[in-house]
């Protein structure tokens, strides 16, 4: 691969960085420097990337340890306020019954290993996880794709582990509700 084609590989790449970077770190410089750092060490480490992988992956995995180098290095307050995080998930009651039952029955998911296959199905994942509320998009973030430990997560944002597990299952619930709505019932309908 030469130089030119991973220059516009990286430039192409940007947008997406910057959105991940913007929803980890909540601070405009601090995505605009880690995504820097990221794309300046793609460029040095250019000869070494041996394609076992895509660019996409290899420079997410830079990504990833530029933004846990930020949280080291940053041990920053949370920006967010908890009562408009409160008031947020708040609909996510809506989804069951007083009886604590589900008001309906989840969607049939068909088989999950083709949609995975797929990669039309990771853009509408990205697309669900981009509509989540802030503060539950950064701890399902920094759980499953930082792979954060709970009580890392708890530290980092002050949080009750009690709370956290809270945040990370409705997270997920919202996720599989928007998934739902726009890959698999949109599926079962074509």
């Amino acid at each position: 691969m030469n130089a030119g084609d991973v220059e516009q590989q990286l430039a192409a790449l940007r947008p997406s960085l910057l959105a991940i970077a913007r929803l980890q770190l909540r601070n405009e410089a601090w995505a605009e420097d880690a995504v820097s750092e990221t794309l300046i060490a793609a460029l040095e480490g250019a000869g070494r990337f041996a394609a076992q992988s895509q660019v996409k992956t290899w420079v997410v995995g830079i990504l990833k340890h530029k933004i846990i180098d930020q949280f080291r290095r940053a041990r920053r307050e949370v920006s967010a306020d908890a009562e408009v995080e409160a008031a947020e998930v708040e609909t996510f009651d809506e989804l069951f019954a007083p009886d604590g039952h589900r008001t309906s029955m989840p969607l049939e998911w068909g088989d999950p290993e083709r949609s995975f296959e797929r990669t039309q199905f990771f853009d509408v994942l990205q697309a669900c996880v981009d509509h989540l509320p802030a503060g539950l998009a950064r701890i399902f973030m920094m759980r499953e794709w930082l792979e954060y430990e709970t009580s890392e997560i708890c530290k980092e944002l002050d949080i009750t582990s009690t709370n956290c597990f809270v945040m990370l299952y409705r997270a997920r619930m919202r996720l599989r509700e928007c998934l739902e709505m726009n890959w698999f019932g949109a599926e079962g309908r074509a």
